[in-house]
């Protein structure tokens, strides 16, 4: 009880180097929260921002996997074919949640004005039920929002056009013929011949602005191959890549059981693609390296940086309190003296100076991990578009950090007060 005494009229004294410290540690608890809720929430936001660059896993027939593997071509036009009847099952896989968009493809050729130009197939807007009872809506939109169109895009549906399909053309090819938004074109190939109407002309900024694109059935009769398609992109969250991952990418029989678990287990973009062949046939399905890895460096360089930051913030903090303790001890160096003469041990005067200073920074630490909170969504709403996530483990990390902070600020004033000789300070030396 006398102890507590003491503290309440410690507390009372000196309040100007208090509301100091409470102030230090708001600023640095502040800080180091905000950085560490939207690290560990970062990884979401940034699939989500990487998500418009394209899928990061693509999916061909196995024998045109080997073809493009050895020869850097993509082959998928004229080597084997993938079974549209099977594209649902890429909803079934373990991961299945994680699958956020993907589209086929199917690649042919058709003569258009005399000339020959790459048709597409794809998806535009297509809906089916999974076999888990999922209502799955995907397509190409969602996998080329950069793309910037004039007009509108493609849909699966004919149309009020008297039957015709309906195409998106690229700037550069629509330059070319002089095509706009609402013409009537004709695609023509040995084997068939469509009436097409241009509904968008997209920019790319690729080599897809030299190409058609048109929905998947179109393609198929324009290339007698029904019910078949050359490639499929994916786009899925995953989890960088790690030794594991990389290991499990060049040889999944090399791993032992629990490492093959727990890489069967984990979002990587090597164990999707993995699951994603157990379910179709004769498939060959790969992670997008530029992507996948790109999305890795993102992160952890993201994280090292928040990381990094929230580091600075309480060694500054620590810092500051390091000034205003020692300060503060030395201003009542005779109080301590006195105390070291009627016979209070070393241990009990730091529990004393200790205990003051850490009541004062759980103050400004419950002060400052509310302003975090809120820096927190404010960065989110700036930076992503959406607010931030205040994990569970924020809290305890936050605590962690005050503690340490405190304690390292405080070790200058304990050596100083250990130094410290009563017979010295009594006596004005």
């Amino acid at each position: 009880m006398f102890f507590w005494r003491m503290i309440g009229r410690a507390l009372r004294r000196q309040m100007s180097k208090r509301l100091m410290i409470a102030v230090t540690i708001l600023l640095g608890s502040s800080l180091t929260t905000s950085m560490l809720a939207v690290m560990l929430d970062v990884s979401d936001k940034v699939q989500a921002e990487l998500g418009s660059y394209g899928a990061n896993i693509q999916v061909l027939p196995k024998g045109a996997s080997i073809v493009s593997d050895m020869y850097d071509v993509d082959s998928s036009a004229s080597v084997g074919a993938i079974k549209e009847s099977e594209l649902p099952k890429l909803k079934s896989v373990f991961w299945a949640y994680n699958i956020e968009d993907y589209t086929p493809f199917l690649n042919t050729e058709a003569t258009v004005g005399g000339k020959k130009v790459t048709v597409v197939g794809t998806w535009f807007d297509h809906s089916f039920k999974a076999a888990n009872g999922q209502q799955v809506t995907t397509g190409i939109k969602p996998m080329r929002d950069w793309w910037h169109v004039t007009g509108s895009w493609a849909s699966e549906s004919p149309g009020s056009d008297s039957g015709a399909a309906q195409v998106m053309v690229g700037s550069t090819l629509a330059a070319q013929h002089g095509w706009q938004p609402g013409d009537t074109i004709a695609l023509s190939s040995p084997k068939a011949e469509v009436r097409a109407r241009v509904v968008g002309v997209y920019e790319s900024g690729s080599d897809e602005d030299q190409q058609i694109f048109t929905s998947l059935p179109v393609a198929q009769q324009l290339a007698k191959r029904p019910g078949e398609v050359g490639r499929i992109e994916v786009r899925a969250i995953t989890t960088p890549d790690n030794e594991l991952a990389t290991r499990a990418a060049r040889d999944p029989s090399t791993l032992s059981i629990d490492e093959w678990e727990t890489w069967y287990c984990t979002a990587y973009a090597s164990s999707i693609s993995y699951q994603i062949e157990e379910a179709m046939t004769n498939v060959s399905a790969k992670p997008v390296r530029q992507v996948a890895d790109s999305e890795g460096v993102v992160l952890n360089k993201t994280r090292l940086i928040m990381t990094l930051v929230a580091v600075f913030a309480m060694v500054a903090a620590a810092l500051g309190i390091a000034n205003l303790v020692t300060a503060s001890v030395m201003e009542r160096s005779k109080e301590i003296g006195l105390m070291k003469a009627l016979g209070a041990r070393n241990s009990s005067i730091i529990a004393t100076i200790g205990t003051e200073t850490l009541i004062v920074a759980v103050i400004g630490a419950v002060a400052g991990f509310g302003v975090g909170a809120g820096l927190a969504q404010l960065v989110g709403h700036l930076v992503f578009g959406s607010g931030i996530a205040i994990r569970p483990i924020v809290a305890p990390l936050m605590a962690l950090a005050v503690l340490v902070t405190v304690v390292l600020g405080c070790l200058p004033s304990m050596r100083y007060l250990l130094r410290l000789q009563p017979a010295h300070v009594l006596h004005g030396k």
